[in-house]
């Protein structure tokens, strides 16, 4: 079992988290790794995680050079996880580690991703009002019946975290992708606690982040066409109307009525022109999609004595 611990600026909680995840694992007789990953932390985080890594070998830790975002730590936990299972779980001790156990035994019903559900959740209304309207159009329009789609506990199977890319503020919306992809996916309610040290880094930047990369989820997986395709037949549809009506006005001068600017013909040069433009918002729409699928590259570094 793989453990991904991303964290920023949590140096207050993370002895504790790593004792109480150690605690926790002992009573599976699987093998286990806690994979800690500092997004640009700019306490001494890093410096305790590397004590944590000189003490147990079963610590790994991954270093960002700067702040990347929670989606990128978590990319880097993914692809650095060796488990059969994969555990996320945030530094800040909100989450309980005792509820791993019981959302492991929900995946022998056929799950590949159990979320947790912080039904009693133990935040201020700027986060949680937030979170609910989020989760409200996130079911609504993804059709991922989940309660808490972005809560940051959750366990996986392998094949999940190895198929899916996690990039942006994706991260919030990570069942959706997994569905996206045929997994199977349930909840199970967990405990939540109050933040016992540090501050939030929530904001509402953050949450109109989340909404703006759920369209782009939406986009992405609602089409079965390429960008090109369907920016393409707009394209299309734009050019064959622009210029029939520039033939008309062709035809009209060969058999020798004249040519004489009139709307109609400013029309259909103007829809020519927007034909134009619409094909290249495609080609570059598919060029980023492309680019999607490429593996990204973040400065870091491993602790690996």
């Amino acid at each position: 079992m793989s453990v991904v611990i991303p964290f920023y600026n949590e140096e207050e909680s993370l002895v504790e988290l790593y004792s109480r995840l150690t605690s926790m694992l002992q009573q599976f007789s699987r093998g286990h790794e806690l994979i800690f990953v500092d997004d640009g932390s700019s306490d001494g985080s890093l410096d305790i995680v590397k004590t944590l890594r000189e003490k147990d070998r079963r610590v790994k830790v991954i270093a960002f050079n700067r702040n990347y975002g929670k989606s990128p730590a978590l990319s880097q936990g993914f692809a650095a996880a060796r488990g059969d299972l994969v555990v996320t779980i945030d530094a800040d001790l909100q989450d309980d580690p005792d509820e791993i156990p019981g959302m492991v035994a929900l995946l022998d019903d056929g799950f590949d991703l159990i979320s947790g559900w912080k039904l009693n959740r133990k935040d201020p209304i700027t986060k949680t009002l937030p979170s609910k309207v989020f989760n409200f159009v996130a079911s609504l329009v993804t059709g991922i019946k989940l309660h808490d789609i972005n809560c940051g506990l959750k366990v996986y199977r392998k094949e999940v975290v190895k198929r899916i890319k996690v990039y942006g503020e994706l991260h919030r919306v990570i069942p959706v992708l997994a569905g996206w992809e045929g997994f199977r996916i349930s909840e199970k309610e967990v405990s939540h606690s109050e933040r016992k040290y540090g501050k939030s880094k929530y904001g509402a930047k953050r949450f109109l982040n989340g909404i703006f990369d759920l369209m782009t989820v939406m986009f992405i997986t609602r089409r079965s066409t390429t960008p090109m395709h369907f920016f393409g037949r707009i394209a299309f549809l734009f050019l064959t109307t622009g210029g029939l009506i520039n033939l008309y006005f062709l035809f009209q001068w060969i058999i020798g009525k004249g040519l004489h600017v009139r709307p109609l013909m400013v029309v259909g040069l103007i829809m020519i022109v927007i034909a134009i433009q619409i094909g290249s918002i495609g080609l570059l729409a598919e060029l980023y999609s492309s680019n999607i699928e490429r593996d990204f590259s973040y400065r870091k570094y491993e602790i690996d004595d």
